[in-house]
């Protein structure tokens, strides 16, 4: 990967120059990333671009939940340190305050309260080679205003290193048996044949967001009360639901207790090699879109350290690898959908899941953070549903 130049001090070096400052003042990077959301080859692949002296380390959590505690933590260490009077640390606990690191992952819908509590700061992507290359709505999606709420006056507070979809999986077998129409699209699942046969996801906005695709709106409408028949049709799709739930939805479906779930893509694709009863669509009309972020903690960091910042992040979206990295991690490098298509590995061009069409790529969106009044819309319709 042919390096850039580097801003220390503000002043642009060379490659040789910067190798010399970093044998003089070693320069160390932390990350903390989602457990299996990037190769595992990845980390030594970009060590090998790095001077000796540059240390670079990558640590894994299991749920983005625990690295935004992990960015609580870091921002008021105070609190951690509140039970330090006991003799020993709490039962499954530690009174050790964890390392911090420079550079974490955070999920899109993530960023408006890391933003609002002030545990991230704003990257430079005036730095970043491959920006430029990086399809509009995943730029968009990175760029807030103080609020949190997606701006083009606003700084760019993630850097997206993968992303997926929300899809419908379904088993085969019933369908067939009970003459169902296997479903291409949101409206399939009002098939009469499917009433208490269906699990959607415990969210609002993916709910009420697939009704408003159904009838060819947006999921972003800031009132969907006023979208003709949405009511209605949000009903008609209650009727059909035997549970909503964001975490054990596969189960059942692979139990035959439901025969239609509404899911992410990175918890249904693993499950296509060993069950073949299963298949899965990505709905034609446009689905909603979720990106996993580079973000970087608040604490300040040196020039060098955040020129490294910038080089993993660029090196994240090198072309050469965003194939096999989409293919590893079951989840697209965001620079794929700018690439030509021919030249990705063929698994990945034949996977229409995993890389949905461009023409239906084109239709999905980002579930965009609101303004507190159309959150509470929301939350109002949505309650309003579910005690229907």
């Amino acid at each position: 990967m042919k390096r850039r130049s580097f801003l220390v001090g503000g002043v642009a070096l060379g490659a040789s120059q910067w190798l010399t400052g970093c044998a003089q003042n070693p320069v160390s990077l932390s990350v903390r990333s989602l457990k299996r959301s990037i190769p595992a080859q990845l980390p030594g692949k970009f060590r090998k671009t790095l001077p000796r002296s540059a240390a670079f380390s990558v640590e894994a959590e299991a749920q983005i939940a625990d690295i935004f505690r992990l960015l609580q933590r870091w921002k008021t260490p105070q609190a951690s340190q509140r039970r330090r009077w006991l003799p020993i640390p709490a039962f499954g606990g530690s009174a050790e305050q964890p390392a911090q690191a420079n550079l974490v992952t955070l999920g899109d819908a993530w960023l408006q309260p890391a933003i609002q509590q002030g545990l991230i700061q704003p990257l430079r992507p005036e730095t970043w080679q491959n920006w430029a290359s990086i399809p509009e709505a995943w730029r968009r999606i990175s760029q807030r205003n103080e609020q949190g709420l997606v701006s083009p006056a606003g700084s760019v507070w993630g850097a997206p290193y993968r992303w997926g979809t929300t899809v419908i999986a379904y088993r085969k077998d019933k369908f067939e048996r009970n003459g169902l129409r296997p479903p291409q699209d949101w409206a399939d699942l009002w098939q009469p044949g499917l009433r208490g046969r269906l699990s959607l996801l415990d969210q609002e906005r993916e709910v009420i967001g697939l009704v408003l695709k159904k009838l060819g709106q947006s999921y972003n409408v800031a009132d969907p009360t006023t979208v003709t028949g949405l009511v209605e049709e949000a009903r008609s799709l209650h009727q059909q639901v035997k549970f909503y739930n964001s975490t054990a939805y596969l189960e059942p479906l692979l139990l035959g207790d439901t025969w239609a779930a509404v899911g992410w893509s990175t918890d249904v694709l693993p499950l296509l090699e060993s069950q073949r009863h299963l298949a899965v669509v990505v709905p034609q009309s446009g689905t909603a879109l979720w990106a996993d972020v580079w973000v970087q903690a608040a604490a300040p960091a040196s020039e060098a350290v955040q020129d490294l910042m910038n080089e993993w992040i660029d090196f994240c979206w090198n072309p050469a690898i965003a194939g096999q990295f989409s293919l590893v991690s079951r989840a697209v490098s965001p620079i794929v959908p700018s690439l030509d298509r021919s030249t990705l590995p063929q698994s990945l061009q034949d996977n229409s899941i995993l890389l949905p069409p461009p023409e239906v790529l084109e239709r999905c969106e980002f579930l965009e953070p609101l303004p507190e009044a159309a959150k509470q819309t929301y939350t109002q319709l949505w309650r309003s549903l579910r005690t229907a």
